[in-house]
């Protein structure tokens, strides 16, 4: 009789419980603390791909696109990445912009993620 009910227990134990939560957590803070270096690469991004697309971009002098990325870093909080620190090739057939930086991000005591970005004004 005891076989019978043991048997027909099913579930999962307290201790999977605690595992199974514990995994979610790292992986919410993780989440967390990777988000905001996304977030601010996406904005890298939109302000070179607003760059790229402008009227004029072929005959803009190497001053002037970085003003303009230096303007929108400015209005959209961007802090990784200067106007200095772009890489601009200009050509016969018109310019090309390159932002690729890293970022460090510590989770727990010397353990760390490192992000590598890149993005650019090529098609």
């Amino acid at each position: 009789m005891q076989n019978a009910i043991l048997n027909k227990q099913k579930g999962m134990t307290f201790i999977g419980l605690v595992l199974v939560v514990a995994a979610l957590i790292c992986i919410a803070v993780v989440g967390m603390k990777v988000a905001p270096a996304y977030l601010e690469f996406f904005s890298v991004k939109k302000i070179i791909n607003k760059i790229g697309h402008e009227g004029n971009f072929a005959q803009m002098s190497k001053k002037e696109i970085i003003d303009e990325f230096t303007n929108g870093a400015n209005i959209s909080y961007v802090t990784v990445i200067q106007g200095s620190d772009l890489v601009i090739e200009k050509s016969d057939t018109g310019n090309l912009v390159k932002a690729e930086y890293q970022v460090v991000l510590p989770i727990v005591a010397n353990a760390s993620i490192l992000l590598d970005f890149s993005t650019s004004t090529a098609k």
